[in-house]
């Protein structure tokens, strides 16, 4: 089976070399599918993987544009449109200097998975920039916007690749690039999710993601007869995801003690209440502040410049920053200092090492396909709301959204459980794979 294993990712290695965040994602998959497929004899000798690595279609594309000292800019725009099998492309927009082939495709390549655990119509893509919309002026952001949209948009519709935001781009860049994409075809159509609620989104999308990984956290509990209260809480970012998965664990009696950012974190030993909770809020999302500041204003927190919150003892880690961010060595600190629950809240946050430690350890661990599908499924559920010129309430929103996370849970406990023990890296795999296997194979060769 190792050979075969092997043999594979040497083949999409010779194909997509220089990439290694989506080799690391094709590799984690491959390990735990590849022994499925060749037990199955409807799947086995078709290459339905190495057809789902490749994808159907890579969109590149000069961005220019001028910023206000009236130079001209010139950044890359991408999108990949990775699988179509179940529905339209589907999938965030990512504005960063770190944005390249790899981590786009990468991205895309989980996205197929997480958007077939959510059991609603939608494919796989992933798209963005190597633009930083950090420290740029509001028109600024508005140009480049209006540039990079003036490219996509004969690339996307309702039907067809539905963007949303994701790194640097929130509810300012999303109104942006649909007031532009609405400009270039003259139509109001739900073409991009993560839209204001007044003009088209949908009740508890910004919050989606970060809640949706507190209640896949409460379910792995939950199986293990526990839950939330009381648990001290490590969390790492301070934007989107991390900011709603702290606000649903104090809602659930947790005791959150960190946020970060690229800075450092920040340690509050009495815990982050709601009014702290607050002034995080306001001092990201307002003030485009620095997490230092909360330390500045809270005299019983502490500020660790430099340095990722893995050290802190915890019981449950929520990692909801970006990929790579919790390596080996985190990882043997954190099960050191009795961490028992890992759940991902950014796409791959967690490295190779980190995950085999933490499975081997028996710490209960959901990758990230799994546990931060919220927001695309909330996602989806604005795109039907879109469809039917109709707005549910956020107490329905956020009911459908515990359902979905619940029913995604099920299905890594029916393909994941071995001798007893939940692997929730090989159920949230082979569960993803199965929809769209079955979907490739009826479809043809296409």
């Amino acid at each position: 089976m190792d050979k075969i294993v092997s043999q594979f990712l040497a083949q999409v290695n010779a194909r997509n070399q220089n990439e290694p965040e989506f080799m690391q994602a094709v590799t984690e998959v491959a390990e735990t599918v590849i022994p499925y497929i060749v037990q199955q004899d409807i799947y086995y000798g078709q290459n339905i993987l190495l057809r789902m690595v490749e994808p159907e279609r890579v969109v590149s594309f000069r961005v220019a544009w001028i910023d206000d000292n009236e130079e001209i800019q010139v950044n890359r725009g991408y999108r990949i449109e990775m699988n179509s099998a179940i529905g339209p492309y589907k999938g965030g927009l990512r504005f960063h200097p770190s944005v390249n082939l790899s981590v786009l495709k990468f991205l895309a390549f989980e996205q197929i998975f997480k958007n077939s655990l959510t059991t609603l119509p939608m494919g796989g893509g992933k798209g963005g920039s190597d633009f930083n919309p950090k420290g740029r002026s509001d028109t600024e952001v508005m140009r480049f916007c209006q540039s990079f949209m003036t490219e996509l948009f004969r690339h996307i519709g309702p039907n067809r690749d539905i963007p949303a935001g994701d790194i640097g781009v929130g509810s300012r860049e999303i109104g942006y690039l649909f007031g532009q994409y609405k400009r270039l075809k003259n139509e109001f159509t739900g073409v991009l999710t993560g839209k204001g609620v007044s003009w088209g989104g949908s009740l508890i999308r910004p919050e989606a993601t970060g809640y949706g990984v507190v209640y896949f956290t409460q379910q792995m509990l939950d199986h293990q007869n526990d839950n939330l209260e009381g648990k001290k809480i490590v969390i790492s970012g301070s934007g989107n995801v991390a900011q709603f998965a702290a606000e649903k664990c104090i809602q659930l009696g947790g005791k959150v003690m960190t946020l970060s950012d690229s800075s450092g974190y920040i340690f509050d030993p009495d815990g982050i209440d709601e009014e702290k909770l607050a002034f995080i809020m306001d001092l990201k999302n307002v003030k485009r502040g620095r997490i230092h500041e909360y330390a500045e204003h809270y005299p019983s927190a502490s500020f660790h410049s430099g340095k990722k919150p893995w050290e802190v003892p915890c019981e449950i880690a929520l990692p909801c920053a970006t990929q790579n961010e919790l390596s080996g060595k985190d990882a043997e600190l954190l099960i050191k200092n009795g961490c028992r629950c890992v759940g991902e809240g950014a796409n791959m946050p967690s490295t190779p090492e980190a995950i085999t430690l933490f499975v081997k350890n028996k710490v209960l661990f959901a990758p990230g396909k799994a546990s931060n599908a919220g927001g695309v499924a909330v996602s989806g559920l604005e795109m039907a709301q879109n469809s039917l010129r109709y707005s549910w309430t956020r107490e329905e929103v956020d009911q459908r959204l515990q359902t979905i996370m619940k029913d995604i849970h099920q299905s890594c406990i029916q393909f994941g459980t071995e001798k007893e023990q939940v692997n929730y890296v090989k159920g949230a795999n082979i569960a993803g794979f199965v929809k769209i296997a079955d979907a490739m194979l009826a479809q043809g060769v296409v």
